[in-house]
């Protein structure tokens, strides 16, 4: 495998796609710190991070769902930054998605966070993906 994080949002689609409450996904500190930020922002239910024999561990994800119609709480999960080509946004021009009512999940010097709170910290980095 050679790019985890979109083997991450794969797993996270494909769940959706299929409607399962729970997806288990291999841990690493970046995928953390991803799931972390769908847990803040409300795309997801709750998360729990299990070790396994080989000591690296397996993060479950609940997923979230309307109560109504059974639509997914993430529509739309894109992977931005790629291995062959990384996208990397200043402070000052950091990617709005859905003017707003989506976020993009960043990794800073500060830790992986969300569009918004890179533009209170005034801090940019490399754009890991859109959510909406």
């Amino acid at each position: 495998m050679t790019d985890p994080i979109a083997d991450y949002l794969t797993r996270l689609r494909n769940a959706l796609q299929a409607k399962h409450r729970i997806v288990e996904i291999p841990a690493s500190n970046i995928k953390m710190a991803m799931t972390k930020v769908l847990f803040e922002k409300g795309y997801i239910l709750n998360y729990k991070f299990e070790e396994t024999e080989n000591k690296q561990g397996v993060i479950k994800v609940a997923l979230k769902y309307d109560g109504m119609t059974r639509q997914p709480a993430i529509r739309q999960i894109v992977r931005v930054s790629k291995p062959g080509l990384r996208k990397y946004a200043p402070a000052n021009n950091l990617p709005r998605v859905i003017n707003g009512l989506g976020i993009a999940i960043i990794s800073t010097s500060k830790g992986v966070i969300s569009d918004k709170e890179a533009r209170t910290m005034n801090v940019g980095g490399e754009v890991l993906c859109y959510v909406s």
